[in-house]
């Protein structure tokens, strides 16, 4: 079991707060530890065990465990001390009518509930509206460059060509620890499986898996390229596999609710407008996509990308492309209410005309937030008139701009 100390203090700030704790995230990110590190840290506090539920719904304990009403009674058996008690729910959405007994749990003030879930729907459906406003959300990925280095005695260099090569869920490292390096292209595959007949298929009531694997291939080949519904319809098509708008539209929206993908949206820079025309869409993990699609000519600058992407959605509440007045690409827009930053991200500018170019975006743009060119070159943070170029690796390993909930 590895440490995720950022998710559990950002998860253990909410403690007793009259609001449910929801834990989301793709299957084995991490959220089963997240959530048993949050109980025992609730133990440790001196919380007596009869204080304290935890109820596994993917373990065999809780095969029977189906409905509300079967929960409750479990609850009841664990929970027998006097004062707060603590519920953790892990996968809770393998209840039927799951969002009734959240709420009912909510409704009874003497809990304080933590829950798990690996879709997004679970948050855009009934339990929204039962409790709107009343939850908060700590949303999980598989390990960022940091936790997935972090004690690891190898040169860095090393270590960024296994994360990019075999990604960053919890068992991958393990996997890589013990030197089975030869069975980590079957552990994601399985994954991804997984996620594509329980999250996706199942979802959508859709027997055509194939078409699915289909649009995430292309959305795993065109990670960091603007892309949108009707371009895949034209992809699939010319393959002689043709499916409607609509239903392409659908599949897409739930492979990014079963957490496999996440859509970047474009913004005008002046004001942060959403733009009507296409989106960017990037891997939860590039082992996953490595492992699935294959390494293609070019593939490092857009994993270098996609890696960037996810750890500023890590720290920033917003992120976005931009695009400059002038018509020019900004890679990324973070905000957090009123703090705005710009970043942009390129595999090498040791080319004078590459940095350049690559430092034209953000001089395009003539405000006072801070911009960031960040690079694989492998050398110390500089300045550009005012934009500070970095390397991945101390951008990466850098704690201290780690944003709350």
């Amino acid at each position: 079991m590895y440490n995720r100390n950022e998710a559990l203090s950002k998860l253990l700030k909410w403690r007793d707060h009259d609001l449910i704790k929801v834990v989301t995230g793709i299957r084995r990110c991490g959220k089963s530890v997240v959530l048993q590190m949050a109980r025992d840290a609730i133990l440790a506090s001196g919380v007596a065990r009869d204080r304290v539920a935890f109820i596994d719904f993917e373990g065999r304990a809780a095969v029977d465990l189906t409905t509300p009403e079967k929960v409750w009674a479990e609850l009841d058996h664990q929970l027998t001390g006097e004062g707060k008690k603590y519920v953790f729910l892990d996968e809770v959405q393998r209840v039927e009518g799951f969002e009734r007994l959240v709420d009912s749990i909510y409704a009874d003030k003497q809990y304080d509930c933590y829950v798990t879930g690996s879709n997004a729907w679970m948050l855009s459906g009934e339990l929204a509206t039962y409790l709107s406003g009343r939850y908060v959300e700590l949303h999980l990925t598989p390990f960022s460059f940091y936790e997935f280095a972090d004690g690891m005695k190898r040169d860095r260099r090393d270590v960024w060509l296994d994360y990019c090569r075999y990604g960053s869920f919890p068992y991958v490292r393990r996997l890589l620890e013990c030197g089975e390096q030869e069975g980590v292209g079957q552990y994601l595959e399985g994954i991804f499986n997984t996620v594509l007949v329980k999250d996706v298929a199942s979802r959508v009531k859709m027997s055509d898996a194939g078409t699915i694997r289909r649009i995430a291939a292309y959305l795993f080949d065109n990670i960091g390229n603007l892309t949108n519904v009707k371009r895949i319809c034209d992809v699939l098509s010319s393959v002689g596999g043709k499916v409607s708008y609509p239903s392409v539209a659908t599949y897409v929206t739930q492979l990014c609710e079963a957490f496999l993908f996440y859509r970047c949206d474009r913004v005008d820079v002046r004001g942060l407008e959403l733009l009507k025309a296409g989106a960017k869409y990037y891997a939860v993990d590039p082992g996953i996509r490595y492992h699935l699609n294959g390494n293609r000519a070019g593939d490092s600058g857009r994993v270098l990308e996609n890696v960037v992407y996810l750890e500023l959605m890590r720290r920033h509440r917003a992120v976005f492309v931009g695009t400059t007045r002038t018509g020019r690409e900004v890679d990324f827009v973070t905000r957090d209410g009123d703090q705005i930053a710009y970043y942009q991200v390129a595999e090498t500018v040791k080319d004078p005309e590459t940095l350049v170019r690559e430092l034209r975006s953000l001089e395009d743009i003539d405000d006072n937030y801070p911009k960031t060119l960040i690079t694989a070159d492998d050398t110390n943070p500089v300045m550009h008139n005012g934009i500070r170029q970095v390397c991945i690796y101390d951008f990466l390993s850098g704690r201290d701009a780690l944003s709350t909930m």
